[in-house]
């Protein structure tokens, strides 16, 4: 299968396993670090087929929406073997995705170029006005309170703490979505992050202000 045609065949089988989540992991979010992995890969001088690929697929692995994340892996592993990837590209592509994740605070960097453009595009994804609007939506997905003063942001947790412990949407810019511009791994993407990163601060101003009726 040429390159372009098993990144079409990647798009469409995000579209019918991701096509109605509505957890902030949908297509569209999807699409978003494909677009941004693009620009990125191209400004870095990345192997764009591994970029694209793993961009594309890196959440139908994710253990939030599979039974286990091996089961996640080894559907994304099976699913580009059958489109005939060629070997050294799976490897890299499964590398990148198994190893992305934030998993509540994990700083280890990625191995490869193409996996720190794809780590950064996804980063990038939970940042900004986009970021603000998935995190409301994973923790309504989630039955979270959007806000409650009484419950304090978490620190040091465990992965296992992160994933399923009690938290609220504004906890969460604390716990993981102010921490990303500092984990961001190529120039390209910490201009990109620094501008997102402000409006999440001053949107969180707001947020305050507006509570207490003081806006």
């Amino acid at each position: 299968m040429k390159q372009r045609e098993i990144i079409l065949a990647a798009e469409r089988y995000v579209q019918e396993e991701l096509g109605q989540d509505s957890s902030g992991h949908d297509y569209w979010h999807i699409y978003r670090v494909w677009q941004t992995a693009k620009k990125i890969g191209e400004a870095e001088g990345a192997d764009l087929l591994v970029v694209e690929l793993a961009a594309l697929l890196h959440d139908i692995a994710d253990e939030k929406l599979n039974e286990s994340e091996a089961v996640g892996l080894a559907k994304v592993r099976g699913w580009l073997a059958r489109q005939g990837a060629d070997e050294a590209v799976i490897e890299h592509v499964m590398e990148i995705i198994s190893t992305m994740s934030f998993k509540g605070g994990d700083r280890s960097g990625m191995r490869t170029l193409e996996g720190a453009v794809v780590q950064d595009a996804d980063r990038l994804d939970a940042l900004g006005a986009v970021g603000i609007a998935r995190t409301f939506a994973y923790s309504g997905a989630k039955g979270q309170l959007a806000h409650d003063p009484h419950l304090k942001p978490r620190t040091a947790m465990t992965r296992e703490e992160y994933r399923k412990g009690k938290s609220t949407a504004i906890n969460h810019f604390y716990e993981k979505l102010l921490k990303l511009k500092e984990l961001m791994n190529t120039p390209y993407a910490k201009r990109m992050a620094e501008g997102r990163h402000q409006v999440m601060e001053a949107f969180l101003e707001q947020f305050y202000e507006e509570w207490e009726g003081k806006r």
